[in-house]
């Protein structure tokens, strides 16, 4: 769900990196003080040791990281057991709650052979109780990784700057990296292939559909936006994005392979909740408009969903709803970011995940 951004201004955020890579790194001594990690450059692929936005990634990076999340889910369902992160300890800071994104990595992380702990945000008080690089630095000491879920894009971007480990964006109100790196597995396993097609999002310019846009730019697809003037992308960003702004659905979906939806009104937005609802009709995935769309269209929703607001409840369960497939792709997902920063051997799975392929 998405977080608040007050209308007409930047762009909306859902409240969701250098791709990883790196192993983890030796724990700091205790009387050496931790060292903030060197800032991601953009398009170096899996090597950065942080994953806090698509925008790092590169085609190849991306791609291996699917192939990963694909040779993961296959050995899982053989029933190989997965120990890369015996060992390891994951810290996860939820400044928002989640269903999804808490237990997939939770999840994620005990299938990987590690541990986690569950911090709740009010206990940490990141920017209040306590400034964001000691929280960081803290958590550094203690922990081999850290996933967060925020609502500033710069708190998590902070704690890649100092925490000293690895740091993955579970969810910001810039951008969700998790949900649409699990949104285009789940794309190439219905549809064979993340290239050339036509995915229109349809609502409002958020944080989810930011990430997903970046994820089409990587795959080589071409993502439509549906939405009312009001909640559009700025000019500049869709045009950095490759992103068509339309503001007729109807339009948007005809040739559509994929439809997609998030809530009109998310964590945040409660105030604005009866203006998005006036706003926002007519921007509905129902039978009708997929009536419009390619005869395999596929229907996707990040979820929590309102049914009957911005998806009708006869398109949640629609033969060609793909919905529950994509929550489920979010922990095989997280597995290949979590195997790529804190697993041991990176270079040797991915290799394994490629001949596979």
């Amino acid at each position: 769900m998405s977080g608040h951004r007050p209308r007409g201004g930047a762009p909306k955020a859902r409240s969701g990196g250098k791709a990883p890579g790196k192993t983890t790194p030796p724990v700091a001594k205790a009387t050496a003080p931790a060292k903030p990690a060197v800032a991601p450059k953009a398009g170096r692929g899996v090597n950065s040791g942080h994953f806090l936005s698509l925008a790092d990634l590169d085609h190849d990076g991306f791609t291996a990281l699917l192939d990963l999340a694909v040779w993961l889910k296959a050995r899982r369902r053989a029933g190989i057991e997965e120990d890369a992160c015996r060992g390891r300890a994951l810290a996860l800071v939820f400044e928002k709650p989640s269903l999804r994104t808490r237990l997939s990595f939770e999840q994620a992380m005990v299938q990987l052979g590690g541990t986690v702990t569950y911090i709740r945000g009010e206990e940490v008080g990141i920017g209040t109780r306590e400034a964001v690089q000691d929280v960081a630095r803290v958590l550094g000491r203690y922990y081999d990784g850290v996933m967060a879920r925020v609502f500033r894009h710069d708190t998590v971007t902070g704690l890649a700057r100092w925490a000293g480990k690895p740091v993955i964006n579970g969810l910001s109100d810039t951008e969700h990296p998790c949900q649409a790196l699990a949104d285009l597995l789940t794309v190439r396993e219905h549809l064979g292939r993340i290239d050339g097609l036509k995915v229109v999002f349809v609502g409002d310019g958020n944080n989810v559909a930011r990430s997903l846009a970046h994820a089409c730019r990587l795959a080589g697809s071409r993502m439509v936006l549906a939405c009312p003037k009001a909640y559009a992308f700025a000019a500049a960003e869709a045009a950095a994005l490759g992103v068509e702004v339309v503001h007729d659905p109807v339009a948007a979906a005809k040739g559509a392979h994929v439809l997609y939806s998030d809530v009109w009104t998310s964590m945040g937005q409660e105030a604005e909740k009866a203006q998005r609802l006036r706003d926002f009709a007519g921007y509905q995935i129902n039978e009708a408009l997929l009536a419009h769309a390619d005869g395999q269209c596929r229907i996707m929703h990040c979820l929590p969903a309102h049914r009957d607001e911005e998806i009708t409840d006869g398109a949640m369960e629609h033969p060609r709803s793909i919905v529950f497939d994509q929550a489920e792709n979010r922990l095989h997902a997280q597995k290949a970011v979590l195997r790529m920063l804190l697993g041991r051997e990176p270079a040797a799975a991915m290799a394994a995940a490629r001949s596979a392929r």
